[in-house]
């Protein structure tokens, strides 16, 4: 069992413990955030972003393929060289050499006989066995003449491979400059909002100090002086939840960017009080410049490519070849010549190749009239969302001004004794809302306009919108 003394030191530890934990993230909250412009944020992203170096590593791979297949059709020589040894064993039969000998003396005549001297007996069979290392080598060429349109399909088929990594890799900077959009704007919202929650508390707890010595006075009733109190619990409930919003959008956009450190954006909010260019001129746009019309058009080329490699294999087939040996003692042995092969027949059926290649070619058309008519609604979508979003905000000026001047009558109201505590608080926090939502407004706004940018393939317009805007909204705006 633990002595009391043993426990009391071990509570003692875990609150020092606690005190230095907590000592340490108030330290790291007190570090200074480090500005960061939209242009600065986006030129990051573009430097840092793994997705698009993966999507620019499949370029390259697609590029490197197609440059590898260049010389595809054109000659190829080779030197083939070998070292040998062998051993031969062979028993050869001498009986019948033998016999024939024998016959030929017999036929001499018995003077001529007489005088030959003996000859020798021959053995029955002889054993035969050899050794010997040896070497050679070849010279050898093939060149296709005609392969029938082999080559250029292969090559045509690359291509169109790697105009579908172009494509990608388009659409992955389209993307990421979106995702940049929100988290930057994002993050300039969440310290707007936490500003404008931090001002309103600033402005509560003044009234709450109002409200505290009027009741001293006996001017209001103590559940007057409650109600002020709850009012100033709600608005630092508030202002601590904003804050505490804006630090996790400003930590999502600095892993964004991949900065280690607190980022502090300083590209307001904005707001165009013009309306757009006409929606036909960014339907337009996108017809000519979004990268998924790009990726569809790379998949017709690679699909009629494969139809016309099928129908290069109908064709005959021409090659010239030759072989020269090499290191030989004696002359050389060479042949050359030229091929010519033709299938007439395989177990493969043409026809149903054929008409698949055609299908899928196509599918490539029907998908390409899909995407024009799916990517002119979305342009349309997002086009009326930035003009909604632009009509919204303007049109809530007239409600910021009548909380402005309810917030001044109400603090009129207040020292001539026609309004209470709690009257200025609910108008001072009224303000607060009414500003916020015009915040929120902007964002959408924005957002919007990001959108309608990345479908009609104008990402990196974004940043001249932004210059061009009359309208912004710093974090620190009254």
């Amino acid at each position: 069992m633990p002595t009391p003394t043993s426990s009391v030191a071990l509570r003692w530890r875990r609150l020092l413990g606690g005190c230095v934990a907590a000592l340490g993230a108030c330290c790291a909250l007190a570090q200074p955030a480090a500005p960061l412009s939209f242009v600065e944020a986006q030129t990051a992203l573009l430097e840092r972003s793994d997705q698009l170096a993966a999507a620019h590593s499949a370029v390259d791979s697609a590029r490197l393929r197609r440059q590898g297949v260049d010389g595809l059709g054109g000659p190829s020589v080779s030197v083939t060289g070998m070292a040998y040894r062998y051993s031969v064993n062979a028993d050869i039969n001498l009986d019948p050499a033998r016999r024939m000998l024998d016959g030929a003396l017999g036929m001499l005549p018995p003077e001529l006989g007489q005088l030959l001297p003996g000859t020798p007996q021959l053995p029955s069979n002889v054993g035969l066995q050899r050794e010997k290392n040896n070497a050679s080598a070849n010279l050898s060429l093939i060149w296709p003449l005609y392969m029938g349109g082999v080559s250029d399909a292969v090559r045509s088929g690359l291509d169109g491979a790697t105009d579908e990594a172009l494509a990608d890799a388009a659409s992955s900077r389209e993307s990421l400059q979106s995702l940049l959009v929100q988290r930057y704007f994002g993050a300039q919202l969440a310290e707007r909002a936490a500003q404008l929650r931090l001002r309103a508390l600033d402005a509560v707890r003044q009234h709450d100090g109002a409200a505290q010595s009027m009741l001293q006075v006996g001017v209001i009733a103590k559940v007057e002086r409650l109600q002020a109190q709850a009012a100033l619990a709600d608005a630092e409930q508030q202002a601590r939840k904003a804050r505490d919003d804006a630090q996790l959008a400003a930590t999502a956009l600095a892993r964004t960017v991949k900065v280690q450190a607190l980022v502090q954006p300083t590209s307001p909010l904005f707001v165009s009080s013009r309306p757009l260019a006409p929606l036909a001129e960014f339907v337009a746009a996108a017809q000519q410049l979004h990268p998924g019309l790009d990726k569809v058009q790379a998949k017709r080329r690679q699909a009629e490519s494969l139809h016309d490699a099928q129908e290069a294999l109908r064709k005959p087939q021409v090659l010239a070849f030759g072989l020269h040996e090499l290191a030989t003692s004696g002359k050389p042995n060479w042949v050359a010549g030229v091929a010519v092969r033709w299938t007439l027949w395989d177990s493969l059926d043409r026809d149903a190749l054929a008409a698949s290649s055609l299908r899928k070619i196509d599918q490539a058309e029907s998908m390409q009239a899909q995407v024009r008519s799916d990517l002119a609604l979305l342009v349309e979508k997002n086009w009326l969302g930035v003009e909604q979003a632009r009509r919204q905000y303007l049109a809530q000026q007239a409600q910021e001004d009548l909380a402005r001047e309810l917030l001044r009558l109400r603090e009129a109201g207040l020292k001539e004794g026609t309004s209470t505590v709690l009257d200025l608080i609910d108008a001072q926090t009224n303000l607060a809302k009414v500003q916020t939502q015009r915040a929120e407004s902007a964002n959408l706004y924005v957002q919007a306009l990001a959108a309608l940018l990345e479908s009609s393939g104008q990402s990196d317009a974004f940043a001249r919108y932004m210059a061009q805007a009359d309208i912004q909204i710093p974090a620190d705006a009254p």
